[in-house]
């Protein structure tokens, strides 16, 4: 065991603060790695506060980690020392059940382990996650990073990059499809830049004007003003699936209408209760609701690599780790262009 700077909550009316968590001895299958920069999600937040409950204290969130490998275990194959890699929402499965032999780790049908706040099944209690200097991971849940791609702006992949990609990716989008992104945050603007890498011809649906020039910025093709009737009117019946990032409860009724028949909207933002759906808009077209959640070890790989490609990567403010508290604030108010990441060298000096 050892002992590694960390920030983290200890209650949920908490500050996160400065304090010190145990990291594991490797393990023959571990690889040990320093962390370099770790994305914020609007998720550490519902932890760190406890609105989705459950949460285990204290808290110590990130799952949009990149780093270097400082160590391997002895049985470690498929990385070496110095290599930069990441880890995104898990760090363990049971390898075992249908879902992960399905390359489906995030729905393990006996629990996938969270970066943080998760069943820690080696230590016992609870997993900590990327605000700190050093994690310890399984092999089989680290992913290369592609050398060309700016290491600070790689993190968000971790989670907003393949929560965005996954879906896109299951409901086969291809060059030519309208692709309807609704919200423009730190998912929507993923969304926007992986739908047009795919070369979809891809829509920002946004209730705010101003949005519509970074929106464009982003590689939208057009954008549609929400609380415009007139302009939704004559988008009816014509996307062939909608990416819907909007984080809070909403009424998706209005969306549904913007569906070719047999086409989907995929909710990835909000994991709560949605106003009540009119059955007569999903009926009248076999229109589908659907959800998605991040994506399994192989697909966030295929999607890192996809990115390396496609040279895409999230538009990000980089902060010191004494910052974080204003950070949450901010991603609270909608306040930043589109992913704090944290560069974690500011806690250790």
């Amino acid at each position: 065991m050892s002992k590694v700077k960390a920030y983290g909550a200890q209650s949920e009316t908490a500050a996160l603060e400065l304090l010190e968590i145990e990291r594991r001895d490797l393990k023959r299958d571990d690889v040990k790695i320093k962390i370099l920069y770790c994305g914020v999600c609007h998720s550490d937040i519902h932890t760190v506060r406890n609105d989705w409950k459950g949460s285990k204290y204290p808290v110590v969130p990130g799952h949009e980690i990149v780093g270097e490998v400082i160590a391997i275990g002895e049985d470690v194959k498929k990385f070496k020392k110095g290599d930069k890699v990441g880890v995104g929402c898990m760090v363990d499965s049971c390898q075992n059940c249908e879902a992960c032999n399905k390359d489906l780790e995030q729905f393990c049908q006996n629990g996938m382990v969270g970066t943080y706040n998760g069943k820690d099944q080696i230590l016992g209690g609870h997993t900590f996650g990327g605000y700190s200097e050093k994690i310890v991971v399984k092999e089989d849940f680290v992913l290369s990073i592609p050398e060309n791609l700016e290491l600070k702006a790689v993190a968000p992949l971790l989670c907003a990059g393949i929560t965005t990609y996954s879906p896109l990716k299951h409901w086969n989008v291809k060059k030519g499809d309208r692709v309807g992104v609704i919200g423009l945050g730190g998912l929507g603007h993923m969304g926007i830049k992986l739908a047009k890498a795919m070369g979809a011809h891809v829509v920002m649906i946004t209730t705010s004007p101003n949005k519509s020039q970074d929106a464009k910025r982003l590689g939208a093709d057009e954008v549609l003003i929400s609380k415009d009737k007139q302009a939704m009117e004559t988008m009816t019946n014509s996307f062939d699936l909608l990416l819907n990032t909007i984080p809070v409860k909403h009424d998706i009724n209005p969306y549904l209408k913007l569906l070719k028949i047999d086409a989907t909207m995929v909710m990835v933002g909000a994991i709560e209760p949605l106003e009540p759906v009119h059955g007569g808009n999903l009926i009248m077209g076999r229109k589908r609701v659907a959800g998605s959640l991040i994506g399994g070890i192989k697909e966030t790989q295929e999607m890192l690599d996809f990115c390396g490609k496609h040279n895409v990567v999230s538009d990000i403010e980089l902060i010191d780790m004494p910052y974080i508290n204003e950070a949450y604030e901010r991603v609270i108010n909608a306040d930043v262009k589109y992913r704090f990441v944290i560069d974690l060298e500011s806690l250790r000096n």
